[in-house]
Parts: structure tokens; C-alpha cells; sequence
């Protein structure tokens, strides 16, 4: 069908003009002061104003003030939107580290649409300007470069450094959110300021907002199929999709080298009646001619995001997909989750009566084949075996609870590539066997007054350094050297928000056999990022009994050797200059190993990875001994279910091959 005859609709229509509007998909509940600036009257914005926003924050956390980011920041935010809307250019000059090998357009040697990008180039701004331990200052709001770009060829080294640096950037996001949601609490009203904004807001402010100075077409380095966001806002953060509402990303042909409009990527929530979601195959339909409920009360007109669509299916240019799914335990205002599901390729569009008897423009999407599999499809076998433990391969499914009944929750067994059992040949320890000696001290043992669960000022308030470790919903707030829950000699109640480490375990975990691991360890729920995840537990011997049982076969676990990964979660010094990590209290000397030969939990079966998705804590509770604490292991990033868990073991690839010798 020529592409020209679709600008006005088919013979039979009548209506109003057409209205070009964002397609907006069903996302995070906004505030209600951005929902009332939202039926107001709107003026274009003036490219000037967009490009020269200042939102006046604060870099410090404790000097923020709600009120002025809720005048100033949303206002900003639908700015910057309705400035993407009508091809205006709200560019966000991040750090320049996101772009490696260029190439033009696999799929139209002959296509002006995708520039090339020196590669010295790109790979020099990369390593000058990758997120580090250093500060780094704001900079003025610059345009959005013309280019759009594919990045292919990446070596090993190369998806290891790009995934690191979005994990970081990540990391900076949820600490900034989670900080903000403990001013919210503390203020006792938790919707006055959505956190997820907020954390954008300050990124924006120090730069840190990625893939922000080119397009990219196709996968963005760092990121995989299957990975999770919780907010809308923060694939924005990271150039997953670029629009904070629109469905549509696209860049304005006012912006293109060739002067058309193209599509990058679009978000699939499920909300819009025209909608057709196969997995593989989706007809999507296009933005404009919606009411502010989301109904189609006009026809929709070849321009915009439909005409970037358009574009895309004319050059071969293949779109991302992240879909809108609402999972259990989600923390978004919606109880959504948004989740990246590769490539697809738009292969057909046509000029369609919708539901609502208007003209709606629609495009299928087919997806690319040889991808991983979907993270929408993921999530939904999760879900079946939460139902049903035997839903998937249930001959396969070695044991439903290795654990006997010693956790909150089961912990399944499953091997589908060999008959090996040998988690089920040891006993389980849900928690670490200390010797009776730690439990012992001459000094006097306190413990806070507390009725209801701790309270600033309290004893325990003041053993973590006049700070509470935790956040109301049992997140850890930042990494610490030592962090101190209320134990038995404390009056508080076991609800207290200072109690979370001691409760045990409260993810279904799974272990399960793998061709490239061995051993490992997944879990069937969602862990968002800062939760605790369980225990790493064994017999907890001195120097002195670990040398003598290491001549037997090296299945001890030393605390002192796992890298220092706390100190990464929390850490705002790339937003705050000012920011110092926790210091107190100073660890002595941990001279004590885990023996896990005969007595172990499912943590012993984590592999190793030089950029892991979880993190060593040390928690005191039961005991006083600062020598001994307890080795927490909480989630450094949101971990979608059935994404295997790794751990920094702190040793080099030749000391450890993966994970311990005795899980291989």
C-alpha cells in the first residue's frame, strides 16, 4: 500500500480533525499536581527554555526540597516530553561511553539512515568517561546528536565493561530512589513525592542519564533480553526507551541525516484496544486521536511516531520492545514491571477501523529470530511454577525442598542435563553454626527500649551510626561495614523494621544444574534491588581448626577474601560530591572460615563473577562478637526471576573456576 495515500483517511470517515498526541502507555500512577497540569491548556515549549532547564536541586540529599522539585521538576519533565512530541530536541549530554563498533544498516547497504561513528572515537570517549569512584559535575543540557547508530561486534571484554557500567549507573538509581522514599516516609506521606522521579531528576543534574548523545538502533550494549525495570523513568535513565509516557521512541526528522523520522523503540503494556500481543508477533497500533482517558475519540494521521514507524519498516530498521507486566511483589504504583524482549522488525502497517469506529493506523511486528527467549515469557513460567512446583519438566525436578522444612519457603532441586543430586547429600543450615564461645562476653549486653520497633535516638539507632540500615519496606539503604539488627536482648517486637536479615529466607529459590556453571542458584520471584536475599551459612571454624581440616580438601569459605562490594550499593558520591561511605564501626580482622564440606544452605551453590548481581553484608544480631559476624547477602540490582545469582568471591579466575570445587 503506498505510504503517501495513508496521510488522510479511507473513504466513509467523518470527524474532527485528526489529534496528534503521544501514545501514551499505561504507566506509573503520576502525581495529582502533574495530572492537573496535564488538563490545562498547553503552549509549545520554546527550544531555548527546554535546552537551558535547571531544576535548582540540591546535589546534597539533605538539602532537597519537595516542594520546589514538585513546581519545578514535573513541570521540567513534561517540558522535555512535549519537546520530544513535536520534534523539538531535548538533548541530555551524558558521559560520552556509550557507543563502540558502527556500522550502517545491515539490512539496506544503501540507507542514509544510520551514520557511521569513527571507532578510536567513540572507544576513546568511552574510557575517558566511564562512571567511576570520582566526581563528576554538572554540565549544561546540550542537543541530541543527529546520529543513529548500531553497535556490533563486541567482544567479551567489551560486554563485560558495557554491563558494568550500566549495573553502576543502575546501582546510582535505586540508591538515590531509595533514598528519597526514606524522606517520603519520614514525612509520613509516601505519594507527596514519587521516589522514581526524583532519582531521575538528580541524575539529569550530574549527567549521568545514558546513551543520551546518539540514537541507538538495535540492542543497547549492557543491556540483555529478560532484564527488569521496576519504573518507566528509569529506562529513560539508562536510553532503554527515551520517552517518559510515549509508547513511541523515535528520532524527529528534524534531527535525522536524511530528514525522516525513525523509530528506536517502542513499549507494549497491553492497555490499548487495538492492541494484539502473540509474543512473537504483535500488532501494534499507532499514537494520536486519544482523549486523556486513552480512548480513541479521532482518526490517527501518518505522522510522528506513525511516520517513524513507517520509516523504520521502509529502511529495515528493526525496533526494541520492552513490554508493561504487572508481576507479584512489584513496588511501582501501577504493579508493573517493564521488561526488554529484544528485537522485532516491523514488516507490515495499514490504515485500520478501530474498536472505537475511528481510524487507527497499525503496524505487526515480527520478532527477530536466533534472540534469547523473551523476559515477558520468563516471568510467566515463573508465576506457573510459584502455582504448581512440577509445572515445568517435572521429571527433572529432583527434590521440592532440599532445605527439609528449615526455611520459610521451599528450595527446590532441578537437574534436566545429568542425574547428579548432590545438594540433597549434605545437611542443610539455614543459619551459620558459631562456635558456643562467640555467644560469651564479659562486657554487659544491651539492647533498645523500644515498644513498637526502633525509633530514631534509640540504642540500636545509635549503633549503626544514628542511622537505621533498612527502609520500612526492608531495604537495605546503603552498604555498611557492619550493620547491627535487634537481637534478643532488644524489647522490640519481631515486626520491627530493624529486624530483616533474621527472619530467613523469603524468595523461592532453585537449584538447578548448568552446562557453563555447574551448580546454581535462581529464584522463582522477582528480588528487587536492595533486598535481602539469605544467609551464607556453614561451620564456622578459627584459623586454627581451618588449618588443620584444609589439608582434607579445600571446602572452606574465608569472609576476609569476598570483595567489598558494599560499598558500591549506596554510594551517591557520583550525584553528591560531598558523600562519604559508612565507616563505623570498624571491622576487626574477620580470622574465621565457613566450613561447608558436610553442613551448608543454597548460597554455597552462587558462582562467581567479576561483576555480580549481589553483595556480602555483615550483620550482627544473636551476638556481640565483632569477630563473627554473619555474612547477608543482599541483591544488588533487580534480579529477574530465573536470572541465576553471582557472587564477587574476591579471587582471580585462576583460584576459582566459577564457584567453590566442591559445586562444581
Amino acid at each position: 500500500m503506498d505510504s503517501q495515500n495513508l496521510t488522510t483517511p479511507p473513504p466513509g470517515f467523518s470527524g474532527s480533525a485528526p489529534l496528534l498526541t503521544p501514545k501514551q502507555e499505561p504507566c506509573d500512577e503520576p502525581p495529582q499536581q502533574e495530572q492537573h497540569q496535564q488538563q490545562q491548556p498547553q503552549q509549545e515549549p520554546n527550544l531555548n527554555d527546554v535546552l537551558n532547564l535547571n531544576l535548582n536541586l540540591n546535589p546534597n540529599l539533605d538539602d532537597i526540597d519537595e516542594e520546589q522539585i514538585l513546581s519545578e521538576g514535573f513541570s521540567n519533565f513534561n517540558l522535555i516530553s512535549e519537546a520530544y512530541q513535536t520534534g523539538l530536541t531535548t538533548g541530555i549530554q551524558q558521559l560520552e561511553n556509550d557507543i563502540v563498533d558502527v556500522v550502517d544498516d545491515a539490512y539496506d547497504p544503501n540507507s542514509r539512515a544510520i551514520a557511521p561513528v569513527p571507532i578510536p572515537e567513540v572507544r576513546q570517549s568511552y574510557n575517558n568517561n566511564a562512571p567511576g569512584d570520582g566526581e563528576v559535575a554538572a554540565q549544561r543540557i546540550q542537543r541530541r546528536h543527529k546520529e543513529l547508530v548500531r553497535v556490533t561486534d563486541l567482544d567479551l571484554a567489551d560486554q563485560r565493561q558495557f554491563r558494568d557500567m550500566v549495573r553502576r549507573t543502575r546501582m546510582v538509581y535505586d540508591s538515590l530512589r531509595v533514598s528519597a522514599l526514606i524522606k517520603e516516609e519520614k514525612r509520613g506521606d509516601v505519594r507527596r513525592l514519587r521516589s522514581d522521579l526524583k532519582a531521575s531528576a538528580l541524575m539529569r543534574t550530574r549527567d549521568l542519564w545514558l546513551n543520551r548523545d546518539k540514537r541507538i538502533v538495535g540492542p543497547i550494549p549492557g543491556i540483555f533480553i529478560g532484564d527488569v525495570f521496576l519504573y518507566r523513568m528509569e529506562l529513560v535513565v539508562i536510553g532503554l526507551h527515551g520517552q517518559s509516557q510515549a509508547g513511541i521512541d523515535y528520532l524527529p526528522g528534524s534531527m535525522s541525516s536524511n530528514g525522516e523520522p525513525l523509530a528506536t523503540s517502542v513499549i507494549v503494556s497491553g492497555g490499548y484496544e487495538d492492541d494484539v500481543d502473540k509474543g512473537d508477533v504483535i500488532i501494534y497500533s499507532g499514537h494520536g486521536g486519544q482523549d486523556k482517558n486513552l480512548r480513541q475519540v479521532f482518526h490517527q494521521k501518518l505522522e510522528g511516531g506513525n511516520l517513524a514507524m513507517e520509516r523504520s519498516m521502509h529502511y529495515g530498521i528493526e525496533v526494541r520492545v520492552i513490554r508493561g507486566v504487572r508481576v507479584e511483589g512489584s513496588s511501582s504504583a501501577s504493579g508493573k514491571v517493564y521488561v526488554y524482549d529484544g528485537l522485532y522488525r516491523i514488516v507490515e502497517y495499514w490504515f485500520d477501523v478501530g474498536k472505537s469506529g475511528f481510524g487507527v493506523y497499525k503496524f505487526k511486528l515480527w520478532r527477530i529470530a536466533g534472540q534469547a527467549k523473551m523476559g515477558s515469557v520468563i516471568l510467566k513460567d515463573a508465576l506457573m511454577l510459584r502455582r504448581d512446583p512440577l509445572f515445568f519438566k517435572p521429571m527433572w525436578v529432583f527434590s521440592l525442598d532440599i532445605s527439609n522444612r528449615s526455611e520459610n519457603v521451599s528450595v527446590r532441586l532441578f537437574n534436566d542435563i545429568d542425574r547428579i543430586n548432590d545438594p540433597m547429600c549434605f545437611q542443610y543450615l539455614p543459619r551459620a553454626m558459631f562456635p558456643s564461645f562467640v555467644f560469651h562476653h564479659n562486657e554487659r549486653v544491651m539492647g533498645c527500649e523500644c515498644v513498637n520497633g526502633c525509633v530514631e535516638g534509640c540504642f540500636c539507632f545509635k549503633k549503626n551510626g544514628n542511622e537505621f540500615p533498612y527502609s520500612q519496606s526492608g531495604l537495605l539503604l546503603k552498604g555498611r561495614p557492619l550493620v547491627f539488627e535487634c537481637g534478643p536482648f532488644c524489647r522490640c517486637p519481631p515486626h520491627c523494621p530493624n529486624r530483616v536479615t533474621q527472619k530467613g529466607l523469603k524468595n523461592r529459590l532453585e537449584v538447578f544444574r548448568s552446562k557453563e556453571t555447574g551448580w546454581g542458584v535462581r529464584s522463582l520471584d522477582l528480588i528487587q534491588a536492595g533486598a535481602f536475599i539469605c544467609e551464607y551459612t556453614g561451620v564456622v571454624l578459627t584459623r586454627k581448626q581451618a588449618q588443620i581440616l584444609i589439608m582434607n580438601g579445600d571446602s572452606l569459605i574465608y569472609p576476609n577474601r569476598f570483595s567489598n562490594r558494599w560499598e558500591e550499593w549506596g554510594d551517591l558520591s557520583l550525584v553528591n560530591p560531598s558523600y562519604k561511605r559508612p565507616t563505623y564501626p570498624s571491622n576487626p580482622p574477620l580470622n574465621f572460615a565457613l566450613d561447608v564440606s558436610k553442613m551448608r544452605n543454597v548460597a554455597c551453590y552462587m558462582s562467581h563473577s567479576s561483576t555480580p548481581n549481589v553483595l556480602v553484608q555483615f550483620v550482627l544480631y544473636d551476638h556481640n562478637n565483632l569477630m563473627f559476624p554473619h555474612l547477608m547477602l543482599f541483591a544488588m540490582e533487580n534480579i529477574p526471576p530465573m536470572r541465576e545469582f553471582s557472587l564477587d568471591y574476591g579471587v582471580t579466575d585462576d583460584e576459582l573456576t566459577g564457584k567453590l570445587a566442591i559445586c562444581n
